[in-house]
């Protein structure tokens, strides 16, 4: 895969919730190759080297509206809903 060809996969994963660019954490752990249940333990764990606004959670709205985004088929058997 070409530089072009992954800033525009990194690219169409960013959505905007809240008034903000945002990564829902499926789509940033399967960029890492990790569970998303990984990624959001090792941010709690190491919370002291991530500015309080890293990180919020989706209130059920929110959530409803994510889990109908197209996501590619195949990213990964990782990506947890």
């Amino acid at each position: 895969m070409s530089d072009l060809q992954t800033l525009e996969l990194i690219a169409g994963k960013i959505v905007t919730l809240r008034g903000q660019r945002v990564m829902i954490d499926a789509d940033l752990a399967a960029l890492y190759g990790v569970s998303t249940k990984a990624l959001n333990q090792a941010v709690k764990r190491n919370s002291v080297r991530f500015p309080e606004d890293f990180m919020f959670q989706l209130a059920a709205t929110e959530k409803e509206k994510e889990s109908g985004r197209k996501r590619p088929i195949g990213f990964g058997p990782w990506n947890e809903q």
